[in-house]
């Protein structure tokens, strides 16, 4: 049985794959190994890449071999750390605090959650760690790596269901 492809996130800010380097946007409190809610800080791991969701108002279901699911208008993302929720897929209104995924902005248009603190999640590790778009200028993102759109639609079809996001060290672990 073969490896899965690693998608390869440097600390830097680039993203390497298949002999391809995306420039990334990362979390406004950098990458570090001991990450906690709020922090603003992408997570050091290696980790799953869960699904793939898409705002089908925006952009046609675009190939890739992960899973792959419309965004719902009224999904939302829990990141209250009391909640049974915590770090999971809702719908809204919810009863505890959840972040927006049918966003005015476009970074969500395109989003890949990642195996990060899913597992079963543990409260104030963590919540909302995703692939996504970028914003054009780059501005760090509240934990996320964000590519820009032309760059995520380049390496969606380069993706299988066993490829892996490495951010900081690819030989780190699983992170959760």
């Amino acid at each position: 049985m073969s490896e899965p492809a690693i998608l390869e996130v440097s600390p830097s800010g680039w993203l390497d794959f298949s002999g391809r380097r995306f420039r990334c946007a990362l979390g406004k409190g950098g990458v570090k190994t001991h990450k906690r809610e709020g922090d603003g800080a992408t997570p050091v791991g290696r980790f799953a890449l869960r699904r793939l969701f898409y705002r089908p108002d925006r952009i046609a279901r675009p190939f890739c071999a992960l899973k792959t699911a419309p965004l719902p208008p009224d999904a939302g993302w829990c990141d209250d750390p009391a909640h049974p929720d915590y770090n999971r897929l809702v719908t809204l209104p919810h009863p505890a605090s959840c972040e927006t995924m049918w966003r005015r902005d476009a970074v969500y248009d395109l989003v890949i959650p990642l195996g990060y603190n899913d597992e079963p999640p543990v409260a104030g590790l963590g919540s909302a760690i995703f692939l996504h778009l970028a914003r054009p200028d780059y501005t760090p993102t509240e934990g996320c790596v964000a590519l820009a759109r032309a760059d995520f639609l380049a390496l969606l079809p380069l993706l299988s269901a066993a490829s892996e996001i490495a951010i900081g060290d690819p030989n780190s672990g699983s992170g959760s």
